[in-house]
Protein backbone atom coordinates (compact mmCIF):
# COMPACT_ATOMS: atom_id res chain seq x y z
CA UNK A 1 0.00 0.00 0.00
CA UNK A 2 1.82 3.20 -1.24
CA UNK A 3 -0.33 5.10 1.89
CA UNK A 4 1.04 2.84 4.65
CA UNK A 5 3.29 5.56 6.39
CA UNK A 6 6.68 4.69 8.26
CA UNK A 7 9.03 4.94 11.33
CA UNK A 8 11.88 4.75 11.60
CA UNK A 9 13.16 3.58 15.29
CA UNK A 10 16.05 3.73 17.22
CA UNK A 11 17.20 1.08 20.16
CA UNK A 12 14.22 -1.15 18.97
CA UNK A 13 15.60 -4.86 20.40
CA UNK A 14 14.07 -4.55 23.67
CA UNK A 15 11.91 -3.26 25.86
CA UNK A 16 10.19 0.28 25.44
CA UNK A 17 11.47 -0.09 21.83
CA UNK A 18 9.98 -3.40 21.30
CA UNK A 19 7.11 -2.21 22.66
CA UNK A 20 6.97 0.51 20.36
CA UNK A 21 7.79 -1.58 16.97
CA UNK A 22 4.57 -3.64 18.38
CA UNK A 23 2.34 -0.39 19.08
CA UNK A 24 2.70 0.99 15.48
CA UNK A 25 2.60 -2.35 13.67
CA UNK A 26 -0.60 -2.72 15.30
CA UNK A 27 -1.50 0.54 13.40
CA UNK A 28 -0.68 -0.54 10.38
CA UNK A 29 2.73 1.32 10.35
CA UNK A 30 6.00 -0.27 8.78
CA UNK A 31 8.88 0.15 11.39
CA UNK A 32 12.60 0.35 10.52
CA UNK A 33 14.05 -0.50 13.60
CA UNK A 34 18.02 0.59 13.99
CA UNK A 35 20.01 -1.14 17.32
CA UNK A 36 23.43 -1.96 17.74
CA UNK A 37 21.72 -5.86 17.96
CA UNK A 38 21.56 -7.39 14.68
CA UNK A 39 17.46 -8.72 13.99
CA UNK A 40 16.22 -10.90 16.99
CA UNK A 41 14.17 -13.48 15.16
CA UNK A 42 12.71 -13.83 18.49
CA UNK A 43 11.08 -10.65 18.30
CA UNK A 44 9.23 -11.48 14.76
CA UNK A 45 6.76 -8.88 13.38
CA UNK A 46 5.72 -8.68 9.84
CA UNK A 47 8.93 -7.46 7.12
CA UNK A 48 10.93 -7.23 10.63
CA UNK A 49 14.06 -8.54 9.16
CA UNK A 50 14.30 -6.44 5.87
CA UNK A 51 13.50 -3.40 7.95
CA UNK A 52 16.38 -3.78 10.31
CA UNK A 53 19.23 -1.72 10.05
CA UNK A 54 22.34 -2.65 12.52
CA UNK A 55 24.26 0.50 13.51
CA UNK A 56 26.49 1.24 16.42
CA UNK A 57 25.17 5.02 17.66
CA UNK A 58 28.34 5.42 19.57
CA UNK A 59 30.39 5.58 16.50
CA UNK A 60 29.79 9.30 14.97
CA UNK A 61 30.67 7.83 11.00
CA UNK A 62 28.76 5.50 11.50
CA UNK A 63 25.51 7.38 12.50
CA UNK A 64 26.09 9.75 9.59
CA UNK A 65 26.60 6.29 6.92
CA UNK A 66 23.59 5.32 8.35
CA UNK A 67 21.08 8.46 7.30
CA UNK A 68 22.21 7.11 3.20
CA UNK A 69 20.91 3.28 4.03
CA UNK A 70 17.57 4.62 6.12
CA UNK A 71 16.45 7.05 2.56
CA UNK A 72 16.99 3.97 0.43
CA UNK A 73 14.37 2.12 2.60
CA UNK A 74 11.62 4.93 2.91
CA UNK A 75 10.99 6.35 -0.55
CA UNK A 76 11.16 10.05 0.21
CA UNK A 77 8.75 10.16 3.07
CA UNK A 78 9.17 9.45 6.94
CA UNK A 79 6.44 10.17 8.94
CA UNK A 80 8.02 9.50 12.31
CA UNK A 81 11.50 9.32 13.84
CA UNK A 82 11.67 8.05 17.49
CA UNK A 83 14.81 8.14 19.20
CA UNK A 84 14.50 5.81 22.23
CA UNK A 85 18.50 3.99 22.00
CA UNK A 86 19.97 5.15 25.10
CA UNK A 87 22.79 3.75 26.96
CA UNK A 88 23.77 3.83 30.81
CA UNK A 89 27.17 2.15 31.68
CA UNK A 90 27.76 1.19 35.00
CA UNK A 91 30.84 0.62 36.97
CA UNK A 92 32.88 -3.08 37.86
CA UNK A 93 30.76 -3.65 40.28
CA UNK A 94 27.08 -2.68 38.64
CA UNK A 95 28.08 0.74 40.56
CA UNK A 96 26.76 3.98 39.35
CA UNK A 97 29.23 6.05 37.81
CA UNK A 98 29.38 9.90 39.42
CA UNK A 99 30.74 12.44 37.60
CA UNK A 100 33.73 11.96 39.70
CA UNK A 101 34.13 7.95 38.22
CA UNK A 102 32.98 8.46 34.79
CA UNK A 103 35.94 8.01 32.22
CA UNK A 104 36.12 10.73 29.36
CA UNK A 105 35.34 8.12 26.39
CA UNK A 106 32.53 6.97 28.40
CA UNK A 107 30.98 10.76 28.47
CA UNK A 108 31.50 11.01 25.03
CA UNK A 109 30.34 7.05 24.25
CA UNK A 110 26.93 8.56 26.14
CA UNK A 111 26.67 11.57 24.27
CA UNK A 112 27.05 10.38 21.05
CA UNK A 113 24.30 7.50 21.45
CA UNK A 114 21.51 9.55 23.75
CA UNK A 115 22.33 13.13 22.18
CA UNK A 116 23.96 13.35 19.38
CA UNK A 117 22.35 10.93 16.87
CA UNK A 118 19.14 12.04 17.83
CA UNK A 119 20.03 15.20 16.00
CA UNK A 120 22.15 13.46 13.46
CA UNK A 121 19.35 11.53 12.38
CA UNK A 122 16.44 13.92 12.70
CA UNK A 123 18.66 16.58 10.55
CA UNK A 124 19.72 14.21 8.04
CA UNK A 125 16.13 12.63 7.47
CA UNK A 126 14.85 16.43 7.44
CA UNK A 127 13.38 16.31 3.86
CA UNK A 128 11.71 12.94 4.16
CA UNK A 129 10.03 14.18 7.61
CA UNK A 130 8.91 17.67 5.70
CA UNK A 131 7.68 15.35 3.00
CA UNK A 132 5.83 13.85 5.16
CA UNK A 133 4.77 16.49 8.06
CA UNK A 134 5.95 14.00 10.00
CA UNK A 135 6.72 13.74 14.03
CA UNK A 136 9.91 13.16 16.19
CA UNK A 137 9.72 11.87 19.35
CA UNK A 138 12.83 11.77 21.51
CA UNK A 139 13.00 9.85 24.50
CA UNK A 140 14.17 11.55 27.59
CA UNK A 141 13.82 10.27 31.34
CA UNK A 142 13.01 11.06 34.59
CA UNK A 143 16.54 11.42 35.48
CA UNK A 144 17.26 14.01 33.39
CA UNK A 145 15.94 16.77 35.82
CA UNK A 146 17.06 15.10 39.00
CA UNK A 147 20.05 12.36 40.69
CA UNK A 148 18.67 9.18 40.64
CA UNK A 149 20.28 5.49 42.91
CA UNK A 150 21.30 3.77 39.62
CA UNK A 151 21.29 6.28 36.80
CA UNK A 152 24.68 7.59 36.27
CA UNK A 153 25.85 11.08 35.69
CA UNK A 154 26.96 10.90 32.33
CA UNK A 155 23.46 8.99 31.32
CA UNK A 156 21.36 11.78 33.44
CA UNK A 157 22.92 14.99 31.63
CA UNK A 158 21.95 13.13 28.22
CA UNK A 159 18.76 12.91 28.68
CA UNK A 160 18.91 16.82 30.23
CA UNK A 161 20.39 17.97 27.13
CA UNK A 162 18.09 15.76 25.08
CA UNK A 163 15.17 17.66 26.93
CA UNK A 164 16.37 21.41 25.82
CA UNK A 165 17.26 19.56 22.37
CA UNK A 166 13.97 19.19 21.83
CA UNK A 167 13.09 22.39 22.93
CA UNK A 168 15.39 23.69 19.85
CA UNK A 169 14.28 21.39 17.21
CA UNK A 170 10.02 22.07 18.16
CA UNK A 171 11.62 25.64 17.11
CA UNK A 172 13.22 24.93 14.28
CA UNK A 173 11.54 22.06 12.62
CA UNK A 174 8.05 23.87 13.20
CA UNK A 175 8.05 26.18 10.06
CA UNK A 176 8.39 22.87 8.13
CA UNK A 177 5.46 21.60 9.46
CA UNK A 178 7.54 18.67 12.00
CA UNK A 179 6.46 18.47 15.33
CA UNK A 180 8.68 17.10 17.75
CA UNK A 181 8.50 16.52 21.29
CA UNK A 182 10.02 14.03 24.16
CA UNK A 183 8.50 11.68 26.47
CA UNK A 184 10.22 11.29 29.87
CA UNK A 185 9.53 7.33 31.49
CA UNK A 186 10.51 6.95 34.81
CA UNK A 187 10.79 3.64 36.41
CA UNK A 188 9.65 1.43 33.68
CA UNK A 189 9.46 -2.27 34.00
CA UNK A 190 12.05 -3.23 31.55
CA UNK A 191 15.93 -5.07 31.70
CA UNK A 192 17.57 -2.08 31.86
CA UNK A 193 15.80 -1.84 36.06
CA UNK A 194 18.72 -2.10 38.78
CA UNK A 195 18.35 -4.03 41.57
CA UNK A 196 16.90 -2.02 44.45
CA UNK A 197 14.16 -0.77 42.13
CA UNK A 198 11.28 -2.06 44.54
CA UNK A 199 12.85 0.54 47.28
CA UNK A 200 12.05 3.48 44.02
CA UNK A 201 8.18 2.18 43.52
CA UNK A 202 7.14 1.92 46.87
CA UNK A 203 7.66 5.40 46.68
CA UNK A 204 5.61 6.18 43.66
CA UNK A 205 2.43 7.73 43.91
CA UNK A 206 0.57 5.14 41.88
CA UNK A 207 2.81 2.05 43.69
CA UNK A 208 3.74 0.25 40.63
CA UNK A 209 6.36 0.26 37.99
CA UNK A 210 5.12 1.17 34.07
CA UNK A 211 4.70 -0.99 31.46
CA UNK A 212 6.74 -0.69 28.06
CA UNK A 213 3.36 -0.84 26.57
CA UNK A 214 2.09 2.19 28.64
CA UNK A 215 5.20 4.05 27.15
CA UNK A 216 4.42 3.06 23.70
CA UNK A 217 1.14 4.46 23.58
CA UNK A 218 2.72 7.54 24.56
CA UNK A 219 4.96 7.83 21.89
CA UNK A 220 2.16 6.58 19.65
CA UNK A 221 -0.18 9.07 20.88
CA UNK A 222 2.81 12.29 19.98
CA UNK A 223 2.82 10.76 16.28
CA UNK A 224 -0.91 10.70 15.49
CA UNK A 225 -2.67 13.26 14.62
CA UNK A 226 -4.26 13.61 17.79
CA UNK A 227 -1.51 15.84 18.79
CA UNK A 228 -1.52 17.61 16.05
CA UNK A 229 -0.66 20.92 17.93
CA UNK A 230 1.71 19.66 20.33
CA UNK A 231 4.73 20.39 19.72
CA UNK A 232 7.78 21.53 22.18
CA UNK A 233 6.48 19.23 24.91
CA UNK A 234 7.83 16.86 27.10
CA UNK A 235 5.55 14.33 28.51
CA UNK A 236 6.05 12.93 31.84
CA UNK A 237 5.21 9.05 31.80
CA UNK A 238 6.01 7.92 35.50
CA UNK A 239 2.91 7.90 37.49
CA UNK A 240 3.15 10.94 39.28
CA UNK A 241 7.00 10.15 40.56
CA UNK A 242 8.24 13.78 39.06
CA UNK A 243 5.61 15.41 41.51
Amino acid sequence: MSDQKTLVLTGASRGIGHATVKRFGSEGWRVLTCSRQPFDPRCPWPGGEENHIQIDLADPNKTIAAIETIKGKINGRLHALVNNAGISPKGPKGERLSTLDTDLRTWGQVFHVNFFASVILARGLQNELTAAQGAIVNVTSIVGSRVHPFAGAAYATSKAALAALTREMAHDFGPLGVRVNAIAPGEVETAILSPGTEKIVEKLPMRRLGQPKEVADAIWFLCSDQSSYISGAEIQVNGAQHV
